[in-house]
């Protein structure tokens, strides 16, 4: 049985890990129709067990099944949304590594093509069994409801099915409501949304390229306040909510730059979360100045540990950076965690397994350091 302790915690972390080779060898053969979809869940069972141990060993409270069972963080998620079709995307994204390298992405595109629904609880099984693997507390991270406009906004919406855009946005609340409520009454204590929208908003080179102005910037991130609260407010008191701002992870690599300013007060204060992780591993996530936004009884995981390489972090300065962010917030709202996952994507990040292991322990070390010993 899991504990029933909340997140989120003084050390941390944001949700996906490698996967197995021999995982993703046979996804392949199920993909290849060489084995049965049940035998690919036994599989998918047995390395989360793996990783549930790996993050109990670590030293973490919240414990996640990695994402294992997913190929992308977000589509295997929405794409289970009724009347969401995903179609070859056109929009190639161009994404950058540290060592110069670039990689080129092209997503696919969402249509909506009929009424939102939700047919059939998506991460419920999946919860229960991650419930039943771990004495901690049991994680569950899905995308944000943002991430189903990211793409075009009210473009994607077929007027036919929705002549009005705001009965598309309360039809998909609702269906993450629904969500949220099986999550609940599973007994989930803790959930995280996974939103990249929120993080573009922030760049002013996407913005330009949009043609989007400060104006524009507000009312897009008032919208996903708008999503996001909707989709939790029935939420039970006992149910930690957090949310964690990406600015893109593929294989190592980023898409997207920018300080949190221009979104801060709407973050931070109209967002109904019980926390926030926000990427601060280095200069394209600005200083830690809109923190000072931050009303009391919330609390921000401060991305201080890069999940993009092996090279781990100094300990003095990891706690450098934490006294700096005690400056614009109380140091009992701050916790560390790496930026991202190391999975989110089933390829994986340019790091191994023991140094994906070596980034999270690193985080309960300085947490323990600097919070007297207290992880939770």
């Amino acid at each position: 049985m899991s504990s029933n302790a909340k997140g989120p915690f003084r050390a941390d972390h944001v949700g996906s890990l490698l996967r197995p080779a021999g995982l993703l060898d046979a996804r392949l053969q199920r993909l290849r129709k060489n084995i049965t979809a049940e035998r690919l869940r036994e599989i998918e069972d047995a390395g989360i067990r793996d990783v549930v141990k790996l993050q109990e060993d670590a030293g973490l409270e919240g414990i996640t099944d990695g994402e294992l069972r997913r190929d992308y963080w977000h589509l295997d998620f929405l794409t289970q949304i009724g009347g969401v079709e995903f179609e070859e995307g056109h929009n190639p994204l161009k994404w950058h590594r540290e060592d110069g390298v670039e990689l080129e992405w092209v997503p696919p595109e969402v249509k909506i093509q009929a009424r939102l629904t939700r047919p059939h609880a998506i991460q419920l099984k999946d919860f229960e069994f991650l419930k039943a693997a771990t004495t901690h507390t049991a994680k569950v991270c899905i995308p944000s409801p943002s991430m189903m406009i990211v793409q075009g906004g009210e473009k994607i919406i077929d007027r036919k099915v929705y002549p009005e855009p705001d009965k598309f946005f309360s039809d998909l609340s609702a269906a993450y409501a629904a969500e949220v409520a099986d999550l609940a009454k599973a007994g989930c204590k803790y959930l995280q949304l996974d939103d990249t929208f929120l993080a573009f908003l922030c760049d002013d080179k996407i913005g330009a390229a949009m043609g989007r102005n400060s104006e524009d910037t507000q009312k897009m991130a008032r919208l996903s306040a708008r999503l996001i609260n909707d989709a939790i407010k029935d939420r039970p008191k006992d149910m930690a909510v957090t949310i964690h701002l990406c600015r893109g992870n593929y294989q190592s690599s980023w898409l997207s730059e920018g300080g949190y300013d221009p979104i801060a007060e709407i973050l931070l204060g109209e967002i109904n979360v019980d926390g926030y992780f926000l990427e601060y591993d280095d200069d394209r996530s600005g200083d830690f100045k809109p923190l000072r936004f931050l009303p009391k009884g919330k609390k921000v995981v401060l991305g201080l540990v890069s999940s993009k390489y092996a090279e781990l972090e100094a300990k003095d300065t990891l706690k450098r950076r934490i006294d700096e962010a005690a400056k614009s917030v109380p140091l009992d709202q701050l916790g560390i965690s790496p930026q991202c996952g190391f999975g989110s994507t089933a390829e994986g990040n340019v790091i191994s397994v023991d140094g994906e292991r070596k980034k999270l322990e690193l985080c309960v070390a300085v947490a323990r350091d600097v919070w007297g010993g207290v992880t939770k």
